[in-house]
């Protein structure tokens, strides 16, 4: 500024409240002309008397200049100014503005305010800003005993006063910097404090509110609990002390930006009026505090207990409203639900929508938690027990209204709470609580069904099973979607049967008799395939098993219960028995099998101490053993019916499962498709009846010892084994004569042979038609002798013959 002459201010205003003067105004720019490259400063002082406060408003402001720098023209404000002779350098500062935004509201923390108007223009006009002061009673910001050395720090005590209201040191000015202001709330044994915030506006920094923030805490002083911490723009604000004692605590930080936010303004009450919480302690409850009666229940892992309404068994009040938050464990281990059972209603209705008067509204999908109050699942008064309710996850939350009139008023509710193991399963759970759900073809005849928690993560150290009932004549097919299971060490194979050594699914078929078959036990990525349950086995069950250690997505599968009154579609196979050998395709081969649902059994029966060895020659069906598993196509073979079968899919089988004998002279084998199958080319099996004796009065096979058939040698199926071809040697190569060949010469033969008799019979002909012509036309000649030549056919001489007529042929 040294490039500018400072004039002796000659625009100074000063405006002091006294008992004869004026308590408002209006203050407007200075008339100024000034000298090009001369500025000014103008200083406009307020100053109230004893117990008064400066209360300013700017109703119009249009300064040359933008924020922040200000250079042309601007005004500084200073509202912190405890001694009026004090200089205004060393007073804090209020904030500086130019442009056309007016500042909001300023209220004096003391009895002085100090506008500081600076223009370097060579012209001003009245209109330059425009305000309005007043000073205001200081009474209305001095709540109670003020504390020593605190311009904003109060003591209330409820025998002095009940209730009342109480504000920020500047409300509803812009609230200054640096604040550290308490305000200690002191009632009698017995009595609660109500706090209501109607207005409150501070600086928002986050929902931790890192720069200016009130704090309210249960008790006398802010080493009790804290209720919480407030910032941003708050709109009815309600606060409860849990006991007789409440304080606030208001706190601003020293910053450099500028902010003109206006604090709070609330009201206080001391009663013994509010409600008891007395009832909330009677069990587990814990009171939320804050709030007039709100409590939480948090479950101990399956416990149970009771929630009553207010003051129970004794009418509750009136205008009372309590919210109740049951919530079970979710984490990682753990999900629960709450059952919530009714022992005594009586909340009175005046009306069928229990909307004028008391009620009890249950929110059973954790709709708190997304602010939906108004959305909740039952609406419930009068004097009718309620049935019992469940709620759809781990929370159930409450509101209970007691209604504006003791017309409504009643005694209340009384229910217990239990706390269950939510395992997210449909199908009809255990009484019990255990994992264990049953699936009945009377209620469904299809589904799904799922690992508990499902697409979530399983609990460990867990046993779930899965019961499916048909009714008698019916089968179950069972198709899996997704599969996966814990597995912490690399299997290094597919994971069924005896690999399966950590979490795992198996699998089984129940005959009417309760004799259970496997059918397999799954673990890893090896989804199982489709399976349809033998014809008269109308019941099947299928188990998850999981340790202590790890967790896993599990599965996602779908059931089916199949009429008997109508045939499986794409249903094949057949029994086989008082054979040697024979061979075994997947429907349609060569051609790729369907690409819909459909299965085959086989049932291969040969003599008693014989076995069977079943051969795949050929095989390409969907899915990964080691990647995915077998979801949308199986073949499964059972070399002992008492035992988990082979489950087989992929490109082509393994060395150990192309070759497969059965323990006793039974073998099994299934195809089964699911509707989700994409169709491949499928399989083809040789299976023989072979017995392991050194006296063998068959054929031996050379290399595997097996004793087969002698008919089966030299038939060009590998019976003796996929390594041993002794079966296929020293055989003579008969040609394989083709049939179209055969069949083609035959024709062409007889056509050649039909062909010449024609020919001949019409030479004759010909020459009997010739020798009557003449016969009848000329006399025959006199006997002459022909000239010798070669007939063109002379057949031997023989005894009289008789000639057929040609037409005759």
């Amino acid at each position: 500024m040294c490039c500018f002459s400072i004039l002796v201010s000659e625009c100074d205003r000063i405006f002091v409240s006294n008992a004869e003067g004026p308590k408002n105004g209006t203050f407007n720019a200075p008339n100024l002309s000034l000298p090009k490259g001369h500025s000014r400063h103008c200083i406009y002082t307020f100053i109230a008397s004893e117990n008064e406060r400066v209360q300013v408003t700017f109703m119009s402001f249009n300064l040359r200049g933008t924020n922040p720098e200000c250079n042309q023209e601007y005004i500084d404000l200073y509202t912190e100014i405890e001694d009026a002779t004090m200089e205004l350098i060393r007073t804090p500062f209020g904030g500086r503005y130019c442009g056309r935004n007016r500042p909001r509201n300023r209220i004096s923390m003391y009895q002085t305010l100090v506008i500081a108007f600076y223009t370097a223009e060579e012209s001003v006009t009245p209109d330059a800003f425009e305000g309005y002061y007043e000073f205001i009673n200081a009474s209305q910001y001095v709540v109670g005993t003020a504390a020593p050395d605190s311009v904003c720090s109060f003591t209330v005590f409820s025998d002095n006063k009940s209730e009342g209201e109480f504000r920020s040191p500047t409300y509803p000015g812009v609230y200054p910097k640096n604040l550290h202001c308490h305000y200690r709330f002191l009632g009698k044994k017995g009595q609660r404090v109500r706090l209501e915030f109607m207005d409150f506006d501070l600086v928002f920094g986050g929902a931790h509110c890192p720069f200016d923030f009130v704090k309210v805490y249960d008790g006398a002083t802010s080493d009790d609990p804290l209720i919480g911490t407030h910032c941003g723009q708050q709109r009815n604000l309600v606060i409860y002390s849990s006991a007789e004692n409440v304080s606030v605590q208001f706190i601003t930080l020293q910053r450099t930006a500028e902010s003109e936010n206006r604090g709070f303004s609330g009201y206080f009450e001391f009663s013994n009026r509010f409600v008891s919480l007395e009832f909330i302690g009677k069990n587990d409850g814990e009171h939320i505090r804050g709030t007039e009666c709100d409590q939480k229940i948090l479950s101990k892992k399956e416990s149970s207990g009771y929630v009553y309404s207010p003051n129970y068994p004794f009418p509750y009040l009136v205008n009372t409203v309590c919210k109740y938050y049951i919530y079970g464990l979710q984490d990682n281990q753990n999900l629960e639900r709450v059952r919530l059972v009714f022992e005594k209603f009586e909340i009175p209705r005046k009306d069928a929508e229990c909307t004028d008067g008391g009620f009890l509204k249950i929110y059973l999908q954790g709709q708190e938690e997304r602010q939906a109050l108004d959305e909740f699942d039952l609406n419930l008064c009068g004097k009718t027990l309620p049935n019992p309710v469940l709620s759809d996850g781990p929370r159930l939350s409450m509101v209970f209204s007691s209604g504006p009139t003791s017309a409504t008023t009643g005694t209340g509710f009384k229910a217990r709470y239990i706390f269950e193991t939510d395992y997210k399963v449909p199908g009809t759970p255990a009484p019990d609580g255990t994992c264990n759900f049953t699936f009945l073809s009377t209620i469904s005849k299809r589904g799904d069904f799922n690992s508990p928690r499902h697409p979530a993560n399983y609990p460990s150290n867990t046993t779930c099973a899965y019961n499916f009932k048909g009714e008698p004549g019916t089968q179950i097919k069972i198709v899996f979607s997704y599969f996966r299971t814990k597995t912490q060490h690399d299997l290094g194979t597919t994971g069924y049967n005896e690999v399966c050594k950590e979490d795992w699914l198996e699998i089984y078929e129940i005959f009417p008799n309760g004799r259970e078959s496997i059918v397999g036990r799954y673990c890893s990525k090896s989804t199982p395939g489709p399976i349809v349950s033998d014809k008269g086995v109308h019941t099947m069950k299928v188990v998850l098993h999981t340790d202590a250690e790890g967790v896993a997505s599990g599965f996602l599968a779908s059931y089916l219960f199949i009429d008997p009154s109508k045939k499986f579609d794409g249903e094949c196979g057949f029994n086989i028995s008082g054979q040697t050998s024979g061979v075994i395709t997947s429907p349609g081969f060569p051609a790729k099998y369907k690409d819909r649902r459909q299965v085959c059994h086989w049932y291969i029966s040969v003599r008693q101490n014989s076995r069977i060895l079943l051969l795949f020659t050929f095989f390409k069906l969907e899915g990964d053993p080691l990647e995915r598993g077998c979801p949308g196509a199986v073949v499964r073979v059972w070399k002992n019916l008492s035992q988990a079968p082979i489950e087989l899919c992929g490109l082509e089988a393994s060395n150990d499962t192309l070759e497969i004998s059965s323990t006793n002279s039974v073998l099994k084998l299934t195809f089964a498709t699911a509707e989700k199958a994409i169709g491949a080319e499928g399989f083809k099996a040789v299976w023989t009846e072979i017995t392991e004796t050194s006296d063998c009065q068959l054929f031996k096979c050379r290399e595997s010892g097996f004793c087969i058939a002698n008919e089966l040698k030299c038939n060009k199926e590998p019976n003796c084994g996929w390594t041993d071809r002794s079966d296929e040697e020293d055989c003579e190569e008969i040609e394989t004569v083709n049939v179209y060949l055969i069949v083609g010469l035959t024709m062409g033969i007889a056509f050649s042979i039909f062909l010449t008799i024609c020919l001949v019979c019409h030479r004759k002909r010909k020459r009997r038609r010739h020798h009557h012509h003449h016969h009848h036309q000329h006399p025959p000649p006199p006997f002459e002798p022909r000239q010798k030549r070669s007939p063109p056919f002379d057949p031997p001489e023989f005894g009289p013959m008789n000639f057929m007529s040609i037409d005759s042929v």
